[in-house]
């Protein structure tokens, strides 16, 4: 009988030391993994030992619930910290208080999961009345402030959103204002141009092609042609350089 209860007290002292140096190797890991920037593989390292949220240990839990919210990925530990928590053999754990405190602190109330912070503290056997009303308060007070951020930032987009349109505004007449400008310009242009003597100076060109293809320059008999031809030159020059199209003379 006696040898039976010494094996016995071996036996769970085996037990619980294999436990503890199976969680002190995961705590090591779980460091590696954050020092080498590995944090996301560190969950799913973790339930390969484990194979389920609910049997983590108290210390690795509030490893991990620590990690990811430095992180800011706090919605990982969401599922798992709840599946911990509303396991029944964990409850008894005397470390059961202060990682609800931690789970509602760091993943719950930075996600704005107020409601489900509620129910889980009021479903707690584990809280009395006093720490009940205080963690109903802390959540009341997140739920304000996060309120208060939400209107602060609703009213910013609004103010950003105002003054992207008015300088929409701004941009949007600048362009009519120059478009507007270039038409008239345009506009001024053609009607100049329209007015230049194209009939004179065809006809100059006309004459042109007479004398050079068809004319000898040299023949007396082309001299009537040559004076025309000059006089329509200096008409159609002179029309051109008129107030109207005259270029404006730089100094």
């Amino acid at each position: 009988m006696g040898n039976l209860v010494i094996r016995s007290t071996y036996t769970s002292v085996f037990v619980t030391s294999s436990a503890e140096v199976k969680c002190s190797l995961c705590v090591v890991g779980i460091q590696a993994l954050a020092e080498m920037n590995r944090w996301r593989e560190v969950l799913s390292w973790l339930l390969r030992y484990y194979h389920v949220p609910e049997r983590l240990p108290p210390k690795i839990l509030e490893l991990c619930i620590l990690l990811y919210s430095k992180v800011g990925e706090p919605q990982v530990m969401l599922e798992v910290g709840s599946s911990w928590l509303r396991d029944l053999s964990n409850k008894s754990l005397p470390e059961y208080g202060s990682l609800l405190e931690l789970y509602l602190l760091r993943v719950l109330l930075p996600l704005g999961q107020f409601k489900g912070a509620e129910e889980l503290v009021d479903s707690c056997d584990v809280l009395n009345s006093e720490q009940k009303l205080a963690f109903l308060k802390s959540i009341c007070e997140c739920q304000c402030q996060w309120t208060q951020q939400e209107e602060m930032h609703s009213t910013d987009k609004e103010e950003q959103d105002k003054a992207t349109e008015t300088v929409l505004g701004a941009l949007s007449q600048k362009l009519l204002t120059m478009l507007t400008l270039l038409r008239r310009t345009l506009r001024s242009m053609s009607s100049h141009f329209y007015l230049l003597p194209y009939k004179k100076m065809l006809l100059a060109t006309f004459l042109l092609y007479l004398v050079v293809v068809r004319l000898d320059p040299a023949s007396p008999t082309s001299l009537p042609f040559l004076c025309k031809l000059v006089q329509l030159f200096r008409q159609a020059w002179a029309a051109v350089l008129s107030p109207i199209h005259r270029p404006p003379i730089r100094d």
